[in-house]
């Protein structure tokens, strides 16, 4: 049974960069579809980035262009690159994991996935 652990979060200042990674304490996040949700205080969780088991990319429009995610099969974690972040981009960001084989990302919703990290939280503030 797969089970995520995020790492990398913190407190920096708007236009800032930062991190996260997404691994597995058991198990194994290569080849799995891996998605990256964010909550912000009061709001409802929101997927921000995907990487497919066959390495197919996507990003919310919100972020496009200044967001990165990336597989390091090497050290089994799935990275996400936040560049420039902006202040109401605060909040707790979770990986979760879609198990079954998928060209693209089909799944939008967190709980539709099969395994989830806890999360780690990230500030941006000045």
């Amino acid at each position: 049974q797969v089970q995520l652990v995020e790492s990398g979060g913190g407190s920096v200042r708007p236009g800032e960069s930062l991190i996260l990674s997404c691994g597995a304490s058991e198990g194994t996040v290569d080849y799995y579809t891996i998605g990256w949700f964010r909550q912000a205080p009061g709001k409802a969780r929101e997927r921000v980035a995907c990487i497919s088991g066959e390495e197919f990319t996507l990003s919310a429009d919100s972020v496009t262009g200044r967001l990165s995610v990336s597989r390091d099969h090497a050290r089994n974690l799935v990275h996400l690159e936040l560049n420039n972040l902006k202040a109401q981009e605060s909040g707790a960001y979770y990986c979760a994991a879609d198990l079954e084989p998928a060209i693209h990302c089909p799944r939008t919703d967190f709980s539709d996935h099969s395994a989830w990290g806890r999360g780690t939280q990230v500030t941006v503030t000045s």
